[in-house]
């Protein structure tokens, strides 16, 4: 196939793919050289900071302009301290907090590591209305499930990222909070008539575009009210005249990753991002690549074939890659914030999230033993990187030491002999959602009528002579349980 050379460095330009290892293999290099305009980070390149910042240098040394991006959430998405759980809470335990100035001081915290780090584009906020208490990959990870509030924390959320130098992207563009799909194992519909979805899952989205937010992530959903053929990641309704046209976004537009289920059972890779493209996503995130790189330039290709054929305009093709070069200049005018992050403001807002329902008066200390620990671990959804630390454990065994731990999956749903001298704590997650969870809390409950039960997911009824919801999964959220109890 006959490939223009500068069609092609556009085709290069609107592509952000991931890759293995902790430095920049050769096939990164010799793309950066061609002009890749993006890559995004996971958990699986990250050992540190240090090494962080060292790994993007080596990126930026190939091409001054890539765009550097990371999902960084705060709680239970995190790339940046995946091995230890995240300094900060994630969204549903800052919305409930519901002090959005905390909220942007965090925002902030989160912006100054990843600055240090030298990251362009950081992945979030989340800015579904988390609707549907069943959500499958929401949840904890949205501000909550009234659109006012959402609205409130996702513009702080965008400001106080973004006065660090690092672009935020909104994600998931519609509204990705009224699902019972998780989009990475299929494709979710959002069947909310347009009234609904225009007061509740677009108002964070129009909060973030006031506030200035210089990326959006569109989300792999079915929404037949605004478009009922095409999943908003091919829908020109919703990606240029819902969100363009109407919204007035005038920034860049990025897929959620392409090899998600929700798309990838429809097309495969190359016609994913050609019919991205031309429904007006600029950007095409493609998380898993193969070793080699040639799914990289199999993408470039078929990218350059399409606009030969026809089906995709070279107009559209240089206005993606223009925006992908506007975020990559904005970053590079901006004056970073590289002050050392303040990890002890996460504690405190992890401490405000907490919610405490005792039977009577609580004891102080609540514990005054090594307690036996009991953690209830369903599979995370994929969004979740590697295997983030629980970490309640481990938070309490620093103050009693004697602390014992035991682990209970879905693999094998049993509870451990819980008639041990000394007090036993429940952590569990999603009972509300995951049955298993919810009937092994509710058999300990009746086993141990004293037993402490700690809730990390969206809260349901609480059980236990103790129920503590964190509203989230994060370091400073066990931190914050720890020092409650002890």
């Amino acid at each position: 196939m006959h490939r223009s050379p500068d069609l092609g460095r556009l085709a290069m330009t609107v592509l952000q793919p991931g890759f293995h290892g902790t430095t920049p293999p050769t096939w990164l290099r010799r793309a950066l050289g061609e002009g890749l305009g993006g890559t995004v980070l996971f958990a699986r390149n990250i050992t540190d900071a240090d090494q962080a910042a060292e790994l993007v240098a080596a990126i930026r040394a190939g091409n001054p302009q890539v765009v550097v991006a990371v999902d960084e959430e705060g709680g239970v998405v995190t790339r940046m301290e995946a091995r230890t759980g995240s300094s900060w809470p994630g969204n549903l335990a800052l919305g409930v907090g519901g002090d959005t100035g905390r909220t942007e001081l965090v925002a902030r915290q989160i912006g100054r590591m990843l600055a240090r780090a030298g990251i362009t584009l950081d992945y979030a906020p989340v800015a579904d209305v988390n609707a549907d208490a069943a959500n499958p990959v929401i949840g904890i990870r949205s501000f909550g499930a009234e659109p006012g509030p959402v609205a409130a924390h996702t513009a702080a959320w965008v400001n106080g990222l973004q006065g660090t130098g690092v672009a935020a992207c909104a994600k998931h563009f519609p509204g990705h909070g009224d699902t019972v799909t998780d989009s990475h194992h299929g494709l979710p519909a959002v069947h909310a008539p347009l009234a609904l979805l225009r007061e509740r899952d677009l108002p964070p989205f129009r909060a973030a575009i006031d506030a200035g937010v210089r990326a959006v992530m569109c989300g792999h959903l079915l929404v037949p009210a605004l478009d009922p053929e095409q999943p908003a990641t091919f829908s020109h309704r919703i990606l240029t005249g819902l969100l363009r046209d109407e919204l007035g976004f005038t920034g860049m537009l990025v897929t959620d990753a392409i090899e998600m289920r929700a798309v990838a059972a429809l097309h495969s890779p190359g016609e994913i991002a050609v019919r991205a493209l031309a429904a007006g996503a600029d950007a095409i995130c493609a998380g898993a690549t193969s070793p080699d790189g040639e799914s990289v330039l199999a993408l470039r290709d078929a990218i350059v074939a399409a606009v030969h054929a026809g089906t995709l305009a070279e107009s559209r093709l240089a206005q993606a890659a223009s925006r992908v070069l506007d975020l990559a200049r904005w970053h590079a005018e901006a004056a970073p914030d590289t002050a050392p992050p303040d990890h002890e403001l996460g504690l405190a807002a992890a401490r405000a999230a907490l919610r405490v329902t005792a039977a009577g008066p609580l004891p102080d200390p609540v514990l005054s033993a090594p307690p036996l620990v009991v953690d209830l671990a369903p599979r995370m959804t994929l969004a979740v990187d590697g295997d983030v630390p629980s970490g309640l454990a481990g938070a309490l065994s620093g103050v009693l030491p004697g602390t014992r731990s035991h682990t209970v999956t879905a693999a094998d749903p049993r509870l451990p002999d819980l008639g041990v001298p000394g007090p036993v704590v429940l952590v569990a997650h999603d009972a509300v959602r995951h049955a298993w969870v919810g009937e092994l809390t509710a058999e300990a409950v009746r086993r141990r009528p004293d037993l402490i039960v700690v809730e990390t997911g969206v809260p349901g009824p609480p059980a236990g002579a103790v129920h503590i919801a964190t509203h989230g999964v994060s370091r400073a959220s066990f931190r914050a349980v720890a020092h409650l109890l002890t």
